[in-house]
């Protein structure tokens, strides 16, 4: 598979290792929207989360669980948003499921 987030995971790529556990990896995004601006990827491969089922959603709560621990290992006790994107229309670039975690400045936007 050429999966680029697969590769990171193996190590064939280089990454900025923030977090990483059996289930999830965690590294820094190599072009920040915010000041903290990390992904946080499942180790198993999952195109998107439209591809979530029963047998892999565990994988979800996971990377929720992750997403809490580096809050506490960033000091992030102001806050964070969580985002994804699903498909093409979604704007997904690189189709391995990943959640973006950002950080550091008041964002823009309201999302509910």
């Amino acid at each position: 598979m050429d999966c680029l987030f697969c590769k990171i995971i193996k190590g064939e790529i280089p990454s900025k290792k923030v977090y990483e556990n059996e289930f999830v990896y965690a590294f820094e995004d190599i072009a920040p929207q915010a000041p903290f601006h990390v992904l946080i990827i499942p180790k198993e491969h999952i195109a998107s989360s439209a591809d979530i089922t029963a047998d892999n959603s565990i994988l979800v709560a996971k990377i929720f669980e992750a997403a809490a621990q580096i809050a506490k290992e960033n000091d992030l006790k102001d806050g964070f948003r969580i985002v994804t994107n699903s498909g093409k229309v979604g704007c997904q670039t690189v189709f391995h499921m990943h959640f973006h975690m950002l950080s550091g400045r008041q964002l823009e936007g309201q999302m509910g």
